[in-house]
């Protein structure tokens, strides 16, 4: 061993979790983390990771959805490293900044202005503070189960008597302008209205609930939402913050065909970069060019940010990834399911082919859509909970809540290895839970 050897802090997964636990509370840097508090990777590159102990994992996490084009993407770590050679942050307007708005209006094709800022939480407030001002109203209608950001205007925990704060520490009376409706349900969303004439501001919605089961909208749902706000003088506020630029260039509006008045955008809209951005009607994104409604932020279109998002939308563009994506997904969803089905075992599989959710329905109970939160229970999440820790000892890297996402890096290989290890590591689940 050399002196340097001797002396420098451990590096591997156990080492690095016993240092992080002292410094890092619970050992991470986001609450989202808890349960992989003692997992370290060294690095990604496309649909794959390494940790640290040299473990190698098909990634279906992505980073909880950013590395939508795969880990490192090269054309879009390059032009970040060409660009912020010339600088980072100006306190004033850059020329790349346009230019990658320019070119993200032209891939949503609706929205006739945008902002970049750096998380959705951020864009959440931005539009919910939009809405407000363009209507002169307080209420907002959301989704139980669904998730706007951790903030205590939008931390919500939700259960059979309701909404409730999310964590401790968590105001309740900042939730009091909330009124949640059951996720397609349109019926529910018209009471909400009549129940409240002349308060809603605003109706905000995951348009495919992908942070909470995979639930695709029914048809007629949006379309009906559209109908309502239009009727009501409310705003309608698409959370894309998952769905933008995974489900078609377009993201979920041109999937399902209808079109908001504000829509967030996140995760795989900048490669994996931390960027987020708001885009809408002109009417209303210009009440923050005259002032009258405030949105700062001192890395708001840095040069690191723009420069990401520009490149993102051009790759998406030359080298559309959707064909790839939809068969890719739909292959693994119909192989996860055939393994289930091998092995007795009641799985469950849902969603769409870039973004679904599996789970293990009830023993006994009957194969059944979920539609909503409420039905969304109705499944074993807690055993899956279980399972997915067994299979990342199997090479699989997922989300305990059930989510795989499909990045446009999958291809075969990904394809051939996932399955094979799913079928040795559901063999393994079950002789574990066998009395």
């Amino acid at each position: 061993m050399t002196a340097d050897q001797a002396v420098r802090p451990g590096t591997g997964a156990a080492d690095l979790a016993a240092r992080a636990a002292a410094v890092l509370p619970g050992g991470v840097s986001s609450n989202v983390r808890l349960a992989t508090a003692r997992t370290f990777f060294e690095r990604g590159s496309g649909p794959r990771l390494w940790d640290v102990d040299g473990n190698e994992y098909v990634d279906y996490l992505l980073g909880q959805g950013p590395a939508f084009l795969g880990h490192a993407h090269p054309q879009v770590n390059g032009a970040v490293t060409t660009a912020v050679g010339r600088g980072m942050v100006f306190g004033a307007q850059h020329a790349l900044e346009v230019e990658a708005v320019e070119k993200l209006l032209a891939a949503v094709g609706w929205a006739d202005m945008a902002r970049l800022g750096v998380s959705g939480t951020e864009a959440v407030h931005a539009a919910l503070r939009l809405a407000r001002a363009a209507t002169g109203r307080r209420k907002m209608i959301g989704f139980a189960g669904q998730y706007h950001g951790w903030l205590d205007t939008v931390l919500m925990a939700h259960g059979p008597d309701g909404h409730r704060p999310g964590s401790a520490g968590q105001p309740p009376q900042y939730l009091a302008d909330w009124v949640v409706a059951p996720f397609n349900d349109a019926e529910a969303v018209q009471r909400c209205f009549e129940e409240h004439p002349g308060e809603i501001a605003a109706v905000i919605i995951e348009p495919m609930m992908c942070n909470s089961g995979a639930i695709a909208p029914r048809p007629g749902f949006l379309a009906r939402l559209r109908e309502l706000c239009t009727a009501h003088g409310a705003v309608l506020i698409f959370d894309e913050v998952v769905t933008g630029f995974r489900l078609a260039f377009g993201g979920a509006a041109q999937r399902f065909g209808v079109t908001p008045d504000l829509a967030l955008y996140g995760k795989a809209v900048a490669g994996g970069w931390p960027v987020a951005a708001i885009a809408g009607r002109r009417e209303l994104l210009e009440l923050f060019g005259t002032g009258k409604v405030n949105h700062s932020g001192t890395f708001n279109a840095s040069v690191m940010a723009a420069a990401a998002v520009s490149a993102t939308m051009d790759v998406l563009r030359e080298t559309p990834p959707y064909v790839s994506v939809e068969e890719h997904g739909t292959a693994l969803m119909t192989g996860l399911r055939g393994i289930g089905e091998r092995h007795g075992v009641p799985l469950h599989v849902q969603g769409l082919p870039a973004a679904f959710h599996v789970s293990f329905r009830a023993e006994g109970a009957p194969p059944t859509d979920v539609v909503d939160h409420a039905s969304l229970q109705s499944l074993d999440l807690a055993r899956y909970t279980r399972f997915s820790r067994t299979l990342t000892t199997h090479g699989i890297w997922v989300a305990g809540r059930g989510i795989w996402y499909v990045s446009a890096a999958h291809g075969p290989a990904e394809l051939a290895d996932a399955l094979e290890r799913f079928d040795r590591a559901l063999a393994a689940h079950v002789a574990e839970s066998r009395p």
